[in-house]
């Protein structure tokens, strides 16, 4: 068996510690995108223009995917996956991003204090993303029309109720432009896709002012998704403000429920992902990873680069194995290090998205970089490195739930230090005072907040109803727990 000389494995782990941006969409440059968006034909049905909203878990590529058509301009390429009829090709399509706007939208602030004072008015909501849909189109829209609507159009962004005044003046008017617009794309044969993301900092802190943020805008695009042919909205909603904000309001909002994209990850496409970072990052890792003796069967697209094809997820399996050997430890009683990865990453509702698989990868090339273990033979990984590798990625993934969940450090400073699985009775002591926690979580009764954390993968309740947490959450929370593979 051949062996690598230390700088080579050096070099390789290098790359592997540079396959993405610290794991967040956000930060990706869109340059490299082409080569990093790993396109799942089930996913890509979004591409449909009648598809509406699309649910996914934190972390399982909707900004990602979001970007990969808005800024690095893949849709011809991601057509070429897709799974969706006939599709218009690039240059009749335009993604526009209508939330978040930055200085062109409204804040969490501007939000509350709009709803405060239109609390009585069910459809203030709305009119409210109905007239931001307008300004933001408003390069599309004739010089004629502007010249209409320059009340609307000239109203300042960041004060949404003398938006939504502006509007409500304009009488008909706007519906009329958005009208106009629409029968004018479909002349030409064009679409123009609408896409709201990060809906989830809609109100800040304030849940309530979210779920009337959330619940307005899939009741507009409910109403207008059929009026217009040619203004398509997509609205990337996470699991957990789908299921709790967008499953109630009639009919019509039952129809865009029933045709949502849901991006799930089956263990075989997060490893079909991961190897597709790994063999686009580097030439050398390419080589690498497809040295190893498997039947993952390889292809090049001119735009996307190197893509592999993986019938099951047990096909990683020499790849795997290839970095870091068969076991994680001395023998199988240690684990299966194909099985391990997948099963650490998982959430409290087992769920495994991209964003910490890569992490993990990303992590443990950096601890073997600085401080080398004694591998031999083809392999670059030991096991310690990645046993050490998921404390970080579980820092990193609670640091990071901030932007979502911004209760999570009281949270982690009630629970820190509980070893689970603990007695439900007892996490509930210790949350009694969630309702002063500033900033507050959604629910001020220990026992719904609770409930809530099962429910969005932050913690576990096993069938005896002890509360437990996925490796993903325990170290980042504080927590601890008896066992595990050895870390040094």
């Amino acid at each position: 068996m051949s062996s690598l000389r230390t700088e080579e494995r050096l070099d390789l782990l290098r790359d592997l510690s540079r396959m993405g941006s610290q794991g967040r969409a956000e930060s990706e440059d869109a340059g490299r995108l082409a080569r990093t968006f790993h396109p799942v034909p089930e996913h890509l049905r979004m591409l449909d223009p009648d598809v509406v909203i699309v649910v996914g878990p934190r972390g399982s590529g909707k900004t990602e995917i979001f970007r990969a058509l808005a800024d690095a301009n893949l849709l011809d390429a991601l057509a070429r996956e897709a799974r969706v009829g006939r599709l218009p090709p690039g240059d009749h399509t335009q993604w526009v991003k209508a939330y978040p706007l930055g200085r062109d939208g409204f804040d969490a602030g501007g939000l509350r204090r709009f709803l405060d004072g239109h609390c009585r008015e069910p459809h203030a909501m709305q009119e409210l993303w109905f007239a931001y849909l307008v300004r933001l189109l408003r390069d599309h829209l004739g010089e004629d029309v502007r010249s209409t609507l320059g009340e609307l159009l000239g109203a300042p962004a960041g004060a949404p109720g003398q938006v939504h005044s502006a509007f409500r003046a304009a009488n008909e008017a706007p519906l009329l432009a958005l009208d106009e617009l629409d029968v004018r794309l479909e002349r030409d044969e064009s679409y123009l896709y609408v896409a709201y993301d990060e809906l989830d900092v809609l109100g800040g802190a304030d849940w309530d002012a979210m779920a009337s943020g959330i619940m307005g805008l899939v009741a507009f695009w409910a109403t207008y998704a059929r009026r217009w042919r040619r203004i398509r909205p997509k609205v990337f909603l996470r699991t957990d403000l789908f299921d709790r904000f967008a499953v109630s309001g009639g009919a019509d909002l039952a129809k865009l429920a029933a045709g949502r994209v849901d991006l799930s990850w089956s263990d075989r496409q997060l490893y079909a992902m991961l190897l597709r970072r790994m063999a686009n990052t580097s030439v050398r890792l390419a080589g690498y990873v497809r040295g190893a003796r498997s039947v993952v069967e390889w292809r090049e697209d001119p735009a996307l680069g190197l893509l592999p094809s993986l019938t099951r997820w047990t096909h990683a399996r020499p790849i795997i194995e290839r970095m870091v050997g068969p076991y994680m430890g001395a023998n199988k009683k240690k684990g299966l290090s194909y099985r391990w990865p997948l099963a650490h990453v998982r959430d409290g509702r087992s769920r495994a998205v991209p964003r910490p698989l890569v992490r993990l990868f990303e992590e443990a090339a950096r601890i073997e970089v600085d401080n080398p273990n004694a591998v031999r033979g083809m392999r670059i990984l030991a096991p310690t490195s990645l046993r050490k590798a998921i404390d970080r990625v579980s820092r990193e993934h609670v640091d990071h739930a901030r932007d979502e969940w911004q209760w999570i450090d009281a949270l982690k400073s009630h629970l820190g230090g509980l070893l689970v699985p603990a007695d439900r009775r007892n996490v509930e002591h210790l949350l009694e005072d969630c309702g002063s926690w500033e900033p507050g979580p959604p629910f001020d009764d220990p026992r719904d907040l609770l409930d809530y954390c099962v429910d969005v993968g932050i913690l576990r309740q096993r069938p005896d109803d002890r509360i437990d947490a996925s490796d993903l959450f325990l170290f980042g929370l504080g927590l601890k727990r008896k066992g595990g593979v050895r870390k040094r």
